[in-house]
């Protein structure tokens, strides 16, 4: 971490989500000693950044003297403070590098923009991917699902492209509010799920495909307790329609459960998914921030 005139013993690292944060202490070994996790993210917590830091750190037992590098919302417009984008250009073994200082020992991480015609950001996913990148995967598409899935193409670490789906928003959205959510209230369905995905397939634009949703149910050509199953694969199917460029191996960053789902998806695409743990994915890249 070239931040400061000494090498600390340990670091604390936070992924501050808009709703929930994760904490993992990281020792000069690139260990992790120490985690904790709890609902406090940007929401709740603004504009009380500071002292919310001191909260966590006196939660966990460490001194208030810790460094703390976060990333995620907190580097957001409606964050703790607002900190530029890269530009895409800028290899991700460089980003402990680029942290901005926003007090003694407290800094984030910033996040990516991809400019151009095609131009997308990312917020908290770039600390994941040097995770990656530190551990081997310099190549190839990475897949880091949620509520804006992105998909992004590295090579020898920098990155190609972003591509950013509102997969999770959109499934959330739907499900509570409008003419799908009387719908979906049934359990899993595979073969459901495989049927969205195949109308995926056939690249209607989404909002006639969401539509047709309902038409199934209604016309009786699908039973209402198939239609969550059948949305997620579409919305899911979707994202790998997009993503037909994509070489035969795909890594993915997500709990087992998106895990799961994504590797069903990918193999009905004719591609494998290999799957990181996201809690050591974080912790390999916070280890980096003491290079």
């Amino acid at each position: 971490m070239n931040t400061s005139a000494y090498t600390p013993k340990q670091i604390l690292g936070i992924d501050w989500g808009t709703s929930n944060r994760r904490a993992y202490l990281i020792d000069a070994n690139g260990a992790c000693t120490l985690r904790h996790s709890d609902d406090q993210g940007m929401l709740a917590v603004r504009p009380h950044f500071a002292q919310s830091i001191e909260d966590l750190l006196a939660a966990m037992g460490l001194p208030s003297d810790t460094p703390v590098i976060a990333s995620g919302m907190v580097g957001s417009a409606q964050g703790w403070h607002e900190v530029p984008y890269l530009d895409a250009s800028v290899p991700l073994r460089k980003l402990p590098q680029h942290l901005l200082r926003v007090a003694p020992d407290r800094f984030i991480v910033p996040g990516y923009c991809q400019r151009g015609e095609d131009i997308d950001v990312m917020r908290g996913e770039e600390t994941q991917l040097l995770g990656a990148l530190a551990l081997g995967h310099a190549d190839g598409w990475v897949v880091l699902p949620g509520t804006h899935s992105k998909w992004v193409l590295l090579r020898d670490g920098v990155i190609q492209q972003i591509r950013t789906f509102m997969t999770g928003e959109l499934y959330a959205t739907l499900g509570a509010h409008g003419t799908l959510a009387p719908l979906m209230g049934g359990p899993e369905s595979e073969a459901a799920f495989a049927e969205g995905m195949q109308a995926a397939r056939r690249r209607a634009p989404l909002s006639n495909a969401l539509f047709r949703v309902r038409a199934r149910v209604v016309a009786g050509a699908m039973p209402a307790a198939d239609a969550r199953s059948f949305l997620s694969g579409l919305l899911i199917g979707t994202e790998f329609v997009a993503a037909q460029d994509a070489s035969d191996t795909i890594i993915s960053i997500a709990s087992p459960a998106l895990q799961q789902l994504y590797a069903t998806a990918a193999a009905q695409f004719g591609l494998q998914l290999d799957g990181l743990d996201p809690d050591r994915v974080y912790c390999a890249a916070l280890a980096r921030f003491f290079d």
